[in-house]
């Protein structure tokens, strides 16, 4: 933390800066509004940035529950996101005056209409660079509240055929469903949340995968929402993992009893919710007489902030006899870091956590999202010769309490043996 000191200083500087640097260029180009020349706008600017500032430090410094950090981190970079927007349009307007000055010091003509061109009611090119500027950097505040109110509970069923090569006929066509990332504790409509629980139910899964973070931080947040995710069944099973969030990690605890009870009470709910919770250990699935493998691991995130209580050496024990393993991992960092360099037996794994960051585009050919840029598998199928990742960007949300281009998301697989024909 010591090392990091002198760098965030000098980012403060430099947002004090621009701070100073927007301030005057707004009351410079509009004077005529009287609001942004009068001190309250002037004091209420320097309050709420310095505010955010202040907590965005503390958040490194302090451990705050999530919740906290993640609205700072939101209201922060919406605020820092609308000044980059609006930045652009007062150095315009200040090269255009810096031209002007300098025309008028050689004594050339100043670059402008003749008067008899300009009407008295025409704005001045500063005002009007300015205001553009104002419109600018209010899109991105804009497009956030718009997701608020309309991308956060717009559940979208995306459909995949898994093929799998060793897959036994007997499993050939069945289908599985996965949700991923519910983050209870930042629900606020019961309503919605049950009726994408009712969308998924809808198309009959026989099997299905929840991978992991169940909750934000504690295991009360599940109440009033397990009664409405009790009604994920299917005839298989239903199988689950735990997530990064769900061990208590980012909350403050009197003692380690306290915690592991808040652990514990968690795992309560997978079983009182019917969900088989696999943690470092795996089941035979039988269908028709032939068996595949369910594979579940503990989270395990090459990040170093992420924990790592994955054992996967646990995981794969006595399933050397089985033609297909399917792994529930949290984390796709896990997938890369680990699965693919030393368990070459893994045919597919199940994964969420990025949430796509809940801002991008994703499209049946396309998909952006700033998240690739922590992530290299952050959304939908990744293959690396025989084996394969899906990334599901989740059914909740965490922060930012929307999301916009990137849907919340249940999946549903038509499992297929053979090879995909897109392949061949």
């Amino acid at each position: 933390m010591e090392g990091q000191a002198p760098t965030i200083f000098l980012i403060c500087i430099g947002l004090l800066l621009a701070d100073f640097y927007i301030i005057n260029g707004l009351r410079e180009g509009l004077k005529k509004w009287r609001f942004i020349q009068g001190k309250f706008f002037l004091l209420a600017y320097c309050v709420v940035s310095g505010l955010l500032t202040a907590g965005l430090i503390a958040s490194i410094y302090i451990k705050f529950s999530v919740g906290f950090k993640g609205a700072v981190l939101l209201l922060f970079f919406l605020l820092l996101f609308c000044k980059v927007c609006f930045l652009p349009f007062i150095l315009v307007d200040d090269v255009r005056r810096l031209a002007l000055w300098w025309a008028r010091k050689r004594h050339k003509p100043e670059p402008e209409y003749p008067a008899s061109q300009t009407k008295p009611t025409d704005i001045s090119r500063s005002e009007f660079l300015l205001k553009a500027g104002l419109i600018a950097g209010a899109l991105p505040l804009a497009g956030l509240s718009y997701g608020i109110i309309n991308g956060v509970y717009d559940y979208r069923i995306r459909r995949r055929t898994l093929y799998l090569a060793n897959l036994p006929k007997a499993f050939d066509g069945l289908k599985l469903g996965q949700l991923s990332d519910i983050h209870s504790g930042s629900f606020y409509n019961k309503k919605a949340v049950l009726g994408g629980v009712e969308m998924l139910m809808a198309e009959k899964p026989d099997l299905i995968f929840f991978t992991g973070d169940l909750v934000n931080t504690l295991s009360n947040e599940m109440n009033g929402y397990q009664d409405i995710f009790a009604k994920v069944k299917a005839p298989l099973g239903v199988y689950s993992v735990l997530g990064n969030h769900d061990y208590g990690d980012y909350a403050w605890w009197p003692d380690a009893a306290s915690k592991k009870k808040n652990l514990d009470a968690l795992k309560a709910t997978h079983k009182n919710m019917g969900w088989d919770l696999l943690m470092n250990t795996n089941r035979r699935l039988k269908v028709g007489g032939e068996e595949i493998g369910i594979l579940g691991v503990e989270n395990w995130g090459a990040l170093s902030r992420f924990p790592k209580y994955g054992r996967m050496d646990e995981a794969v024990k006595n399933t050397d006899d089985l033609p297909v393993k399917l792994l529930l991992s949290h984390d796709p960092s896990h997938w890369r870091a680990q699965v693919l360099p030393h368990y070459p037996q893994i045919d597919a794994m199940f994964s969420g956590h990025t949430h796509g960051m809940q801002f991008g585009v994703q499209t049946e050919h396309f998909q952006w999202s700033p998240i690739q840029f922590v992530y290299k598998e952050w959304a939908g199928l990744y293959r690396q010769e025989q084996q394969q990742l899906y990334v599901n960007v989740g059914y909740g949300f965490l922060g930012y309490p929307g999301r916009v281009g990137i849907l919340p998301e249940i999946t549903i697989f038509e499992l297929k043996s053979g090879t995909d024909p897109k392949l061949s």
